[in-house]
């Protein structure tokens, strides 16, 4: 993907969220959660929510959560909302996970939200993680 076929980020860093999101060279982006305290959750809601209104091609995302202990139902019920979005069709996830606690909540969100069609997997290691998502897109459709 050339830098001209990259979408902008428009990613605004606040020293009040537990977050921070890079643009990843294939165009996807790369999340890094510290915490899922509610202004951090709410943040991210926003920001995902807004992208997926432009998404309009195969997207890898990578979701790294290995710092965060577990996920609040907060955090739960926005995961099933944005992972609800038809949008999510066009999107690959991997979400890297050190707790078995958050990898049964995001079973948990994935078994409610399959009818959206995003294809995400859970990992507890980052190369497998990027591995996965470096296969071919077309898989996806």
């Amino acid at each position: 993907m050339s830098e001209m076929d990259i979408k902008p980020l428009n990613w605004n860093p606040d020293p009040e969220i537990g977050y921070s999101v890079t643009r990843r060279a294939d165009g996807g982006m790369a999340y890094v959660f510290t915490d899922l305290k509610p202004a951090t959750i709410r943040h991210w809601r926003e920001f995902a929510i807004e992208h997926l209104l432009n998404s309009d091609r195969l997207t890898r995302n990578l979701y790294d959560l290995r710092l965060v202990p577990e996920l609040s139902e907060q955090a739960i019920q926005y995961g099933i909302e944005v992972n609800s979005d038809p949008s999510t069709r066009n999107i690959r996830l991997a979400v890297v996970v050190a707790s078995e606690a958050v990898r049964q909540a995001l079973q948990e969100i994935e078994a409610l939200t399959t009818a959206a069609g995003v294809d995400l997997a859970v990992f507890t290691d980052i190369a497998e993680a990027e591995a996965w998502l470096d296969r071919p897109l077309t898989l996806l459709v």
